[in-house]
């Protein structure tokens, strides 16, 4: 599969030190994720980051809850290494190496105590099976979830659903599609730019140039299976989830999600 190429050490260090910090409004996007939490109402005690990278999204979302217990899910070790770093000095956080891209990922996890299988543990917290309906009441993803096959995308997002509490919110910070070759030429030029200023801020000293040819001819280019958003909005709401929405977008750059009824029985 394409998206084998992430768990290799050399990608994972030129995206966390070369790219993820040019994304354009990124800060936005963060911001607009920790309100859609609040927003929601949910008493937040589990967070599952799906997809975690280095574990940023998630690590906010336990800045904001500190009571809450993180699970940090990646099927990168590099990846999880990076998280384990950043996370060291936190004591209510589980990581685990799972490809979520295989169906059953998930399967008997419904204790947070099940989770406890990854490189790092964190048996300070474990909520006995009896106890727990759904296992979480906030899901987020970051930039992750668009290398699976629209098919996969669908059936994952049903899966997701089931391991929300009701009344639990599934966010989505993800690359989608655009809608023509000229808006994806727009946002080309766009990324371009902001890894330009931001590699000349850091002091790399690459060109435009050279970062645009490194730009068009990446190697995880092969992985990108892109879905416009109003299409995936359509997918979470045939599931059941609700509040659905574009929460905010910028060109291919998109926050969304939505809401599982306090009602739902699934």
């Amino acid at each position: 599969m394409q998206d084998r190429v992430w768990q290799t050490a050399e990608l994972t260090q030129t995206y966390l030190e070369g790219v993820r910090g040019a994304i354009p409004q990124a800060e936005v996007q963060l911001e607009v994720m920790l309100r859609l939490i609040e927003a929601a109402g949910v008493e937040v005690t589990a967070v599952l980051d799906l997809g975690c990278g280095d574990g940023i999204l998630g690590q906010l979302v336990l800045d904001r809850y500190p009571a809450a217990h993180g699970v940090f899910l990646d099927f990168s070790a590099p990846m999880l290494a990076a998280a384990a770093k950043r996370l060291a000095g936190y004591g209510n956080v589980t990581l685990v190496e799972a490809d979520y891209g295989v169906k059953g990922w998930e399967e008997g996890k419904r204790g947070l105590g099940d989770w406890e299988t990854g490189p790092v543990q964190s048996p300070n917290r474990s909520v006995p099976q009896s106890q727990v309906q759904q296992l979480f009441d906030v899901i987020v993803s970051g930039y992750s979830i668009h290398h699976q096959p629209d098919g996969r995308k669908q059936e994952l997002y049903a899966e997701l659903f089931n391991l929300l509490r009701p009344g639990g919110i599934f966010i989505n910070i993800e690359h989608v599609a655009s809608d023509s070759a000229w808006g994806k030429g727009v946002f080309d030029e766009m990324f371009i730019d902001a890894l330009t200023s931001y590699h000349q801020q850091n002091g790399k000293g690459q060109s435009r140039a050279v970062l645009a040819q490194d730009f068009y001819n990446r190697p995880d280019k092969g992985a990108n299976i892109l879905a416009p958003v109003e299409v995936q909005c359509d997918w979470l709401r045939q599931i059941g989830f609700e509040r659905v929405d574009c929460y905010q977008k910028l060109f291919e750059l998109a926050v969304f999600g939505g809401v599982k009824p306090v009602s739902s029985e699934n």
